[in-house]
């Protein structure tokens, strides 16, 4: 039990380096080519430990993906096509402790697209911190507490989260098929389809250096996190995997700090502490 929490911090852990390492690559790389790069190292990195793991005898008991699954599968890939791209670009325009505490809203997100478009109820404490984490969003979207100019960039975050939020019921779906194969197919189809995206409209191909460095990001923070949070999930349930796994955000703040010397206003601090009160009722409401 213990080496499962300690797989579930390690998930936020690794997932958290993402929007401060990512913003510092995009001062020389574009948006939509870096999104591309990071799934394809999530799906290269993924696909060499499927090999390592199916000749260990170790993948044998898993369930594969159907044609019954194709529409979910399409659907998956192509909302981590898009999230990822909105976030990079978001990236560009907001600091990188503001994206990393908008990726919460990414629970608001899923929690009411579960509700619209799958029938899932809703209870009060998860409706209580829908709020607070819906009020702490637009005070980080804020660029200006005097004027409450929203900032462009924020948009962009936010626009990743409901795509991400549509994503992950749409691998809900999925949930009882073999993990590995679906951030696989996640790496490499996302992947492709973003930097197909990204030559058409005229973006170029990172240099050799930055595109090693932004592949062992992706397998890190996308690939090795997602590997890593299934593993927990199976021996701590959703409740208490989600619980751990909602430390990222706030990981993903201190290392911007630390990155960026980043000086933030009033106003972060004000959503901070109402962030952390509506992902603790996240988390109360699944106990």
């Amino acid at each position: 039990m213990n080496k499962a929490f300690f797989y579930a911090f390690l998930a936020a852990a690794l997932y958290a380096l993402n929007a401060p390492v990512s913003k510092l690559l995009l001062q020389s790389v574009p948006p939509t080519m870096m999104a591309g790069f990071l799934y394809l190292g999530a799906g290269a990195g993924m696909a060499l430990l499927g090999l390592i793991r199916n000749k260990a005898g170790r993948g044998r008991q898993e369930t594969r993906l159907t044609k019954k699954d194709l529409p979910y599968t399409l659907g998956m890939v192509t909302l981590d096509i898009a999230a990822p791209i909105f976030l990079m670009i978001g990236l560009t325009r907001t600091k990188a402790a503001n994206a990393s505490l908008l990726n919460n809203f990414e629970i608001v997100a899923t929690s009411l697209i579960a509700l619209l478009i799958f029938k899932e109820k809703i209870g009060k404490r998860l409706w209580i911190a829908i709020g607070l984490i819906t009020l702490s969003s637009i005070l980080l979207s804020v660029e200006d507490a005097d004027s409450f100019q929203f900032s462009f960039g924020s948009l962009f975050v936010l626009a990743a989260c409901v795509c991400w939020g549509l994503e992950n019921n749409c691998t809900r779906c999925l949930s009882k098929s073999d993990p590995m194969e679906i951030v696989v197919i996640k790496g490499f189809g996302s992947g492709i389809g973003s930097v197909v995206i990204a030559l058409a409209v005229g973006e170029g191909l990172p240099g050799w250096g930055d595109m090693l460095k932004i592949l062992l990001l992706g397998f890190v923070a996308y690939g090795l996190s997602i590997y890593f949070y299934v593993y927990a999930q199976r021996f701590l349930g959703a409740a208490k995997t989600s619980a751990c796994y909602a430390a990222a955000p706030f990981i993903g703040v201190l290392l911007s700090f630390i990155i960026f010397r980043e000086v933030p206003g009033t106003l972060f601090f004000i959503a901070l502490a109402i962030m952390i009160a509506g992902t603790r009722t996240v988390t109360l409401s699944r106990e």
